[in-house]
């Protein structure tokens, strides 16, 4: 008996270094599923404010322009090394001399941004 207590002491058991291997195993696959979801976040994050630039370009052509046609036009842009299409919509409102206009930006992907805006008729 005092033998195997000592041996005991002398370092751990196979079964403890198992455990031991098993528990570390676990933690490690958890920070790098962790790590893997934290950058497929910051892409999705990186992809939406992209969105949001061009539709606030588009916003800003919309509101500049010296004719603003009701109806729908679409087309496609480039910003930072990707093609975004996009979809801009004239609508007339209750106020005769007010146009709503909306702006939905699609990736490749199919994620969208979205504006509206109001602007006046031209006349």
């Amino acid at each position: 008996m005092a033998r195997y207590m000592r041996s005991a002491r002398d370092g751990f058991t196979l079964i403890e270094l198992l455990v031991a291997l098993a528990v570390f195993s676990l933690a490690a696959l958890a920070l790098l599923n962790l790590a893997g979801e934290n950058t497929r976040s910051a892409a999705r994050v990186e992809t939406r404010t992209l969105g949001g630039v061009v539709a606030e370009n588009l916003a800003v052509e919309a509101m500049i322009a010296p004719q603003m046609a009701e109806g729908e036009l679409s087309g496609r842009t480039g910003l930072a090394g990707r093609d975004w299409r996009w979809t801009r919509t004239v609508v007339a409102t209750d106020d005769p001399d007010l146009l709503r206009v909306d702006i939905r930006v699609l990736t490749e992907e199919g994620q969208a941004s979205d504006r509206s805006l109001f602007r006046a008729r031209a006349r």
